[in-house]
């Protein structure tokens, strides 16, 4: 899956997902979400990773949910 929302990456047996909205501080939206889940499930399943970082870009992590969207 080629991921728009976030950043996909594995290095020395870590996988990172990078919240990448950095201009709605990461907030999640259903685009954000279903790519997140899949990460998971593909860190889950590559015997490789042995931790997973979860971070976001720009100032800020996350600030929840995106319901302008959701309106």
């Amino acid at each position: 899956m080629t991921y728009q929302a976030i950043l996909y990456d594995v290095d020395q047996h870590v996988a990172t997902i990078t919240l990448n909205k950095p201009e709605r501080l990461n907030a999640f939206d259903d685009e954000m979400l279903t790519e997140w889940a899949d990460a998971i499930q593909v860190a889950d399943a590559d015997p490789d990773v042995r931790a997973v970082i979860i971070t976001g870009a720009g100032r800020g992590f996350c600030s929840g949910m995106n319901v302008q969207n959701e309106a």
